[in-house]
């Protein structure tokens, strides 16, 4: 795992010192520890700042092949299979980033639809004067960029091109309140004017420092209800070999790894088709619970299943102090933010995790691919049996917070919502617009910015190809069943696991941001509606009144977003640094 940023300029334009270039790899550098490397070009510049997985020795980038250079953010895991195929003699290197290089010089821009992975790639032709940026089909790794009058500039983060003076810090009126209504983003615009996600599946083909087209993988490549004769039986063998089949890819690296457990089901099942795998030494897990009075989490049947299962499995045991301590820093990492408060526990996970390995591998995308949320059951229902549309309401609805009430704060999900509308079934079209946008925009966002802040690599094997095409194509009965998401997910644990009781009810984990704000609402919603960026945005009395009464279920969510929009905006659109913690960073003058 890495960070990538670079320049292509356009003929006639000066590139820029190495003073830029240096600013970037510093504001990279937590992608990337174990050093920079540049190359240098008359039209372009590539920066890379690596963190050591697979050949840690001689893995360094860019990677050059002939007229082409490769910088890259991921894991291929289908390298082995790619050498195979071309021939170990073609390759200089042991890392599985130059795989993609040499599918280029096979199938030029068209090489991301060979590769099984998580990525975010530069490959720049010196011949052609010709850079491709590419991301992988989920979104699982990020890719920016920003168009200037000499040409484009390119990083992992928007933070980079902040720090690199590339980009203004200016912010979309438009985006922030999609930020404060869905606590997330949507599309290809970000909230800072002028930088661009690269969306996920998506190349960009920019030739002599302009965009000139671009071409995009969807991750569902097979209509969802394609197999509606598949039996239970075959659909569990299928997902088994699929399983398994991923987890043993996600687990190769020269270093060691471990895995982020809740006791849901989508952990249990990672748990369970790694401790099937031999491995010579003990799996690493971890679980978070908190201090707070009754906080709902999972930590007793996570500790359980480890226990079963032979981890070497940690508690981390987050308390109100430490969230108070290290919020400011935990908002800093979410540059393009997402405001979900689940950024607290992966944070610290994180921060644990990081003693011990450099992977962790995490169960985001099981509830996206095999239906488990609620909403989506709601969302499928007849109106007249309680059917709701998703993300109907915004988070400040009907509380009387802000000074205006957002307008255009869902014109992303109506957008995605449309590009829907032809999917075979109606839960399918409703997984569709997460896995479009909830999903890259907010949850693997999140897992990407808070491991990375502590330099560990994360990975999602259930968003891996074959596991991701065999959930998109099963019938909405394997799906969703007596009223209960993950139907087949839930039989496969009963058969694989039963101790994990994937039938039993829940307890769930919910971050008990509402019951820590509440603790100090009169001072914190002080602080909070003294801001700038609140006070243009909301009113300072009812700030202060909904943080006064953030114990509520809807009021505890809308002072925590306002709470993480104040901090967020010191930092990335003022450029201040985190000082101390929450109620030192916010008393400080702007």
């Amino acid at each position: 795992m890495c960070g990538i940023g670079g320049l292509v300029y356009t003929r006639g334009t000066p590139p820029y010192g190495q003073d830029v270039l240096d600013r970037m790899a510093t504001a990279l550098q937590h992608r990337g520890p174990d050093g920079a490397h540049f190359a240098r070009f008359p039209h372009a510049d590539l920066i890379h700042t690596r963190l050591s997985i697979i050949d840690i020795a001689g893995g360094d980038q860019p990677l050059s092949a002939g007229s082409g250079t490769l910088i890259a953010n991921g894991e291929i895991y289908n390298d082995p299979e790619i050498r195979a195929e071309i021939g170990p003699d073609h390759f200089k290197t042991g890392s599985d980033c130059e795989s993609p290089l040499r599918l280029w010089e096979r199938h030029g821009a068209d090489f991301p639809r060979h590769l099984r992975g998580m990525y975010a790639i530069a490959l720049y032709d010196s011949a052609q004067d010709e850079l491709l940026l590419c991301r992988d089909p989920f979104g699982i790794k990020p890719l920016y960029f920003t168009e200037f009058d000499g040409g484009v500039a390119f990083a992992s983060e928007p933070a980079v091109l902040l720090a690199a003076g590339l980009a203004p810090r200016t912010e979309s009126s438009s985006a922030r309140d999609e930020l404060l209504q869905l606590q997330f983003t949507t599309g290809r615009e970000t909230i800072f004017k002028g930088i661009s996600r690269v969306l996920p599946g998506e190349t960009l083909r920019i030739v002599q420092g302009r965009i000139l087209n671009r071409q995009r993988l969807s991750p569902l490549l097979s209509r969802p209800d394609t197999h509606h004769t598949l039996t239970e039986e075959a659909a569990l063998a299928r997902l088994d070999d699929a399983l398994m089949n991923s987890v043993q890819a996600h687990e190769r690296a020269d270093v060691p790894f471990g895995l982020f457990l809740s006791g849901g089901i989508d952990s249990a099942s990672l748990l369970t088709a790694m401790s099937r795998l031999p491995r010579p030494e003990k799996l690493r897990t971890w679980t978070a619970v908190f201090d707070a009075r009754n906080a709902a989490d999972e930590a007793d049947a996570a500790t359980a299943l480890a226990h079963a299962a032979q981890t070497e499995h940690q508690t981390v045991r987050i308390t109100t102090a430490m969230v108070w301590q290290h919020l400011p820093a935990i908002a800093a990492c979410m540059d393009d933010p997402a405001a979900d408060y689940a950024i607290i526990p992966t944070w610290f996970l994180a921060r644990e995790a990081a003693r011990d390995v450099r992977v962790i591998l995490s169960g985001e995308g099981g509830d996206e691919l095999f239906a488990g949320y609620g909403r989506y059951r709601s969302a499928v229902r007849p109106w007249w049996k309680g059917g709701r549309r998703m993300w109907r309401q915004g988070m400040f609805d009907r509380l009387d917070t802000l000074r205006q009430r957002p307008a255009h704060w869902r014109d992303g999900l109506m957008a995605a919502e449309m590009c829907a509308a032809n999917a075979p079934t109606r839960l399918s079209a409703v997984q569709s617009v997460d896995i479009a946008e909830w999903l890259p925009n907010d949850l693997l966002l999140k897992l990407d910015r808070c491991l990375m802040a502590h330099g560990l690599e994360g990975r999602t094997p259930l968003l891996d190809p074959f596991v991701a095409d065999l959930a998109w194509r099963l019938p909405d009965t394997l799906r969703v069943r007596d009223d209960k998401g993950k139907w087949l997910l839930r039989r496969w644990l009963e058969q694989h696991c039963p101790a994990a009781r994937p039938f039993a009810p829940k307890q769930g984990f919910t971050v008990p941001i509402g019951t820590w704000i509440a603790q100090d609402g009169a001072r914190l919603g002080q602080l909070v509606a003294q801001q700038d960026c609140i006070q243009e945005i909301a009113r300072p009395e009812r700030v202060r009144a909904l943080f006064q009464a953030a114990a509520g279920r809807k009021t505890g969510p809308a002072a925590w977003t306002l709470l993480f929009y104040a901090l967020w905006h010191r930092t990335h659109i003022h450029g201040l640094a985190p000082a101390g913690d929450v109620f030192e960073t916010l008393s400080r003058p702007l």
